[in-house]
C-alpha cells in the first residue's frame, strides 16, 4: 500500500521523525523497518532515516499489507452482566487484553467471545476485533459493551461519536485534589518521542474532555469518579497525569516505582455504562462493583 505525504511543516526534521509524527497508526520501529527495506522515497528517490525534509517534499511510503493471524475461539469464563440478541455487557477482569494484537494472539476477550457467541459477532472492525466497538486497557477493569451484529455496532458507534453514552470510571490518584470537582479539556495524541504512549498534544491531538469528582480524600491520595465526554486512548490516565494527579499504580504515566508493589497496573475501574438499546430504543444502564483489590486498597488508605 503506497501512502503519499506532502511536507508542509516541520522543515528540517529527519524523515523518520517526520513520519513518526504524521503516521499515528505506525510504530517508530515499523517506520524504521520500512526505511531499512527501501520503502521510503522522497521526490521519487529512496532515502535513509537521516534525510531532512524540505517544505514541498513528496514522501512516498510503501507500507506492506498487514497479514492478520488466525484468531481462534477459546473457552473461558466470562462475567456477563447482560446479554440479548444484539449486545453483551461484560465485566472485564484485570490483566485481560480486549482484542488480539502483537504479543497477544490468545487469551483475549475476543477469543472468549468467539467461543461464547459461536460466530455471532459484528464484523465491522475486522477479523481481529469482531464485536468490539470500544475497549478498555488491559489493567483497567469493568464494563465493556460487545455487539453481536453490524446494526447494533453502527448504533452504538454513533452514540460513541456523539458522546451520548454514559461512562463513569472510578480511580485512585496520587496527591490530594483540593477542588471537589473539575474538568480537563485538553487534546490527546501520540507522545512526540515515545510512540507507545499518549500525551496532551495541542498540535496533533484530538479533543478530549474528562470530568472528575472527588469521592474521598486520604493522606497523599484521592478517590475520584471520572465521567468521559470523549473516549481517547488512555484518556483518564493521560488527563489526570497532566494535572499532577497520575493514577495510582500507573507506571506508564505515573511514578515508575509504585508505593504498593502488589498492584498490577493502574487503579482504574469502568463502573457504569449507559446506552440507548440499539433495538428497543430504551435507555439501559449497567454497573460493575469495585473489584476486590480496589476495595481492599481503599480500606488500607482510609
Amino acid at each position: 500500500m503506497i501512502r503519499n505525504i506532502i511536507v508542509d511543516e516541520d522543515e528540517g526534521l529527519r524523515v523518520d521523525r517526520y513520519l513518526a509524527d504524521h503516521c499515528n497508526d505506525l510504530t517508530r520501529s515499523h517506520i524504521q523497518k520500512i526505511l531499512k527495506d527501501g520503502g521510503v522515497q522522497v521526490n521519487e528517490k529512496t532515502v535513509r532515516g537521516s534525510y531532512k525534509v524540505i517544505r514541498g517534499d513528496n514522501i512516498s511510503l510503501d507500507v506492506p499489507e498487514a497479514v492478520d493471524p488466525e484468531i481462534l475461539p477459546e473457552e473461558m469464563p466470562l462475567d456477563i452482566l447482560y446479554e440479548d440478541d444484539d449486545i453483551l455487557l461484560i465485566n472485564k477482569p484485570k490483566g485481560m487484553v480486549v482484542h488480539p494484537a502483537a504479543g497477544h494472539s490468545s487469551g483475549t476477550l475476543v477469543n472468549g467471545l468467539m467461543s461464547h457467541c459461536k460466530g455471532s459477532l459484528s464484523g465491522i472492525n475486522g477479523v481481529m476485533r469482531p464485536g468490539i466497538v470500544h475497549r478498555i486497557d488491559r489493567d483497567t477493569t469493568g464494563v465493556i459493551i460487545v455487539c453481536k451484529n453490524d446494526v447494533a455496532h453502527n448504533h452504538i458507534a454513533a452514540q460513541l461519536k456523539e458522546h451520548s453514552i454514559k461512562r463513569k470510571y472510578f480511580a485512585i490518584v496520587h496527591g490530594v485534589i483540593k477542588e471537589d470537582s473539575g474538568t480537563v479539556d485538553a487534546p490527546i495524541g501520540r507522545h512526540p518521542t515515545d510512540r507507545k504512549k499518549m500525551s496532551v498534544n495541542h498540535r496533533n491531538g484530538k479533543r478530549a474532555v474528562t470530568h472528575y469528582h472527588v469521592l474521598q480524600r486520604f493522606s497523599g491520595y484521592t478517590y475520584i469518579e471520572c465521567q468521559l465526554e470523549t473516549g481517547r486512548t488512555h484518556q483518564i490516565r493521560v488527563h489526570m497525569a497532566s494535572i499532577g494527579h497520575p493514577i495510582l499504580g500507573d507506571r506508564v504515566y505515573g511514578p515508575a516505582k509504585c508505593p504498593y508493589p502488589e498492584l498490577q497496573g493502574q487503579t482504574l475501574h469502568a463502573g457504569i455504562l449507559g446506552i440507548v438499546h440499539p433495538r428497543s430504543g430504551e435507555w439501559i444502564e449497567f454497573s460493575s462493583p469495585l473489584p476486590e483489590y480496589f476495595r481492599k486498597l481503599l480500606e488500607k488508605l482510609d
